[in-house]
């Protein structure tokens, strides 16, 4: 199985929406899907500045589908669909 790809937006808005919550990703991801993930962090995604997503940061995206308003919650949830999609295909 390929890794799943998590891109963090560490921009000045994103750092300020929460972006530092998600960034615990990085060391604290949980077992069942830390040698699943590849972080990658960069320095603004430009989202906010498409209008319509200004207030919704920190942006994250996972094997390229954006979540807005990201958390950890959120987006080990998404890693989590990601693999157990990957599994069923599998069968």
């Amino acid at each position: 199985m390929e890794k799943i790809k998590v891109k963090l937006c560490a921009g000045t808005a994103c750092f300020v929406m929460g972006a530092p919550q998600v960034q615990a990703l990085e060391f604290s991801a949980p077992e069942d899907i830390a040698d699943k993930i590849e972080i990658t962090e960069v320095r603004c995604m430009n989202y906010c500045n498409q209008g319509r997503n200004y207030n919704k940061g920190p942006f994250v995206e996972v094997n390229g589908e954006l979540i807005e308003e990201a958390t950890f919650e959120k987006v080990v949830a998404k890693i989590r669909e990601l693999i157990a999609k990957e599994e069923n295909e599998q069968c």
